[in-house]
């Protein structure tokens, strides 16, 4: 089972690398990807912990926002973690979200929700990139919610009034550096409306001029009419099919390997990269 898209504390999920690959071994994974949000923190202790037959992809969910603002996440696997172009841009991401997660707090607090940045970094593992999911925690447990899964489909949906939008890449311009970095780039969930806004169907051809190699389709948030529109759009273009859980821990209802990769999909968006960077025994 290929598993193309998880999260860990180095981000937003429940886990530690290496737990992540604990539970991956457990669930008989062949195959997993760490790719925690404008992050390649985990990479290390991931590697460090792997055992068995099991092998790692390295890579990174990169955020990315389209030129007339929606919210789009490339997934960036296979590149070179030492590239000083890609480092700079996680960089820079991630050092956006502080100011834009005060906006939030300060939107919030307007409406009568008092939260505060010190309740967020309270939730907060040590290290882990700063995102929504930290603040839906921190909502929780001032019980002005039950679940981050209420939060994202009320409070901080894309489309909500407390949403707050952050410097980040177009989309094209991160599949250019992923690429450049010998990566391959897979666009995650495209139509999660559930989100928010969506791409549209005729967006993917200026991704695809970018070098987009793949697009992620069978993911909990789509219904299998997108599902199957997205299938279509790739053999259309001649891109890869991957599914992913998407898994959080239990940050998220998603389940590990809950959608997976077909192993000939794989083989041909591995082979995409400028170097065999899968790590295994």
């Amino acid at each position: 089972m290929i598993d193309l898209h998880t999260h860990t504390t180095c981000s937003d999920g429940t886990e530690t690398p290496r737990q992540l690959i604990n539970n991956a071994l457990i669930h008989d994974l062949s195959v997993i990807a760490v790719t925690d949000h404008d992050s390649i923190d985990g990479w290390e202790e991931a590697t460090s912990a792997l055992r068995g037959d099991l092998s790692i992809v390295l890579g990174a969910e990169i955020s990315c926002l389209t030129s007339d603002g929606v919210s789009v996440h490339m997934l960036g696997l296979l590149f070179d973690g030492t590239d000083p172009n890609m480092k700079r841009m996680l960089d820079q991401t991630r050092d956006d979200r502080i100011p834009r997660m005060v906006k939030m707090i300060a939107l919030l607090n307007e409406a009568g929700i008092e939260v505060s940045m010190e309740d967020v970094e309270a939730v907060k593992p040590s290290g882990a990139t700063l995102g929504r999911p930290h603040l839906a925690d921190a909502l929780v447990a001032k019980k002005f919610i039950a679940s981050r899964d209420e939060a994202f489909k009320g409070l901080l949906n894309n489309d909500s009034q407390f949403y707050v939008s952050h410097m980040a890449p177009t989309p094209e311009v991160a599949i250019a550096q992923i690429r450049a970095s010998g990566g391959v780039a897979v666009i995650a969930h495209p139509f999660a409306s559930h989100r928010g806004e969506v791409l549209h169907s005729s967006s993917f051809q200026s991704l695809l001029q970018a070098g987009l190699n793949g697009i992620e389709v069978d993911h909990r948030d789509h219904s299998s009419s997108e599902r199957a529109t997205l299938r279509a759009i790739a053999e259309e273009l001649n891109l890869v099919v991957t599914g992913s859980s998407d898994y959080h821990g239990t940050g998220k209802l998603n389940l590990l390997g809950e959608n997976s990769t077909d192993p000939r999909q794989w083989e041909r968006l591995e082979s995409m990269a400028n170097e065999r960077r899968v790590v295994k025994l």
